[in-house]
């Protein structure tokens, strides 16, 4: 039967069988790969926005927002006004 070992395990085994300068080494490459993948996203939520912004139909529905979402601001400072008087 053949016993199935995790990769967490092997990984694991395999740092603690290092020297202390190597263990370090080990830490400052899976910060690379960490650092690495969140400049990767980054890059990704970038080029979304840049095109979110280009897109002429998204910009037309952000400006109708912007609108009721003022509309409705100024009737719920009006509210707030008749409230406190």
């Amino acid at each position: 039967m053949t016993q199935t070992v995790s990769r967490e395990t092997i990984i694991l085994e395999r740092l603690q069988s290092l020297t202390p300068q190597q263990q370090q080494s080990v830490l400052d490459f899976i910060e690379f790969l960490q650092f690495k993948e969140r400049d990767r996203k980054t890059a990704e939520i970038d080029a979304t926005l840049l095109e979110m912004v280009k897109d002429p139909e998204y910009q037309a529905e952000v400006l109708q927002l912007e609108t009721e979402f003022a509309e409705a601001s100024w009737e719920a400072l009006k509210e707030v006004e008749e409230l406190t008087e």
